[in-house]
Parts: C-alpha cells; sequence; structure tokens
C-alpha cells in the first residue's frame, strides 16, 4: 500500500504562489489516481483538483480552475500541486490522496481515495 507524505505548506500572502509536494512510497503511483483535497477551520474536506492514472488527465475545482495545477513524475514518485495567485479563501490544510486505479467518474469525492496523508497547512493572508 501507498504511503504519502505533504511537504510545502506556508504563509503566504495573497496573489502569492506555493508548490506542494506529496511523496508517495511503499507502491510506484504511475497507476494511482492521485488528488489534493483541502479543508478549511470549520468546513469539509473538498476537492480541489486530481490527475487519473489512465492517461494522467486531470480535473479541478471551479474555484481553482486556472490559477492551480497538478503534476506528477513518476520518476520519483511525487505528485506535486502548483498554486498561483493566491487567495486567502484558499488558506487551509492541504491533503494528498490515492486510489490504486479505479473506476473513473467518481474522483472528485472524498470516499474514492483510500490513501491519505497527513497534510500540510496553507495560510494566505490578506
Amino acid at each position: 500500500q501507498v504511503q504519502l507524505v505533504e511537504f510545502g505548506g506556508g504563509l503566504v500572502q495573497t496573489g502569492g504562489s506555493l508548490r506542494l509536494s506529496c511523496a508517495a512510497s511503499g507502491a510506484t503511483i504511475s497507476s494511482y489516481t492521485m488528488a489534493w483535497f483541502r479543508q478549511a477551520p470549520g468546513k469539509e474536506r473538498e476537492f480541489v483538483i486530481t490527475s487519473r492514472w489512465s492517461g494522467s488527465s486531470t480535473s479541478s475545482a471551479d474555484s481553482v480552475k486556472g490559477r492551480f495545477t497538478i503534476s506528477r513524475d513518476n520518476a520519483v514518485n511525487t505528485v506535486y500541486l502548483q498554486m498561483n495567485s493566491l487567495k486567502p479563501e484558499d488558506t487551509g490544510v492541504y491533503y494528498c490522496a490515492a486510489r490504486y486505479r479505479g473506476v473513473l467518474g467518481y474522483e472528485r469525492g472524498a470516499t474514492f481515495y483510500d490513501r491519505w496523508g497527513q497534510g500540510t497547512q496553507v495560510t494566505v493572508s490578506s
């Protein structure tokens, strides 16, 4: 089973950028659908963006479209979340998630994923 560890969170000003990394171990991610979710204080965990195992196509939430991108480097077993033009509403704990293959079409739901990282805090100041 794959284990996930996130890196790269921190404090950034509005309009700034951050890149989060999700390092996987225990299995190669090339056959995994990978995703990022986030959770703000007092709110439910929400889908941010996903990279599907089949063809590595991506899909993102409307709130981050055009600002966030997901990429994967299978050679180093790592998934990245590049976040640009950050807004205060992007603040939250960001989680990396993984699911071995899976039936595509459900990958925006948290229950689709069975492996999660511990999360990394992102704070965007206004």
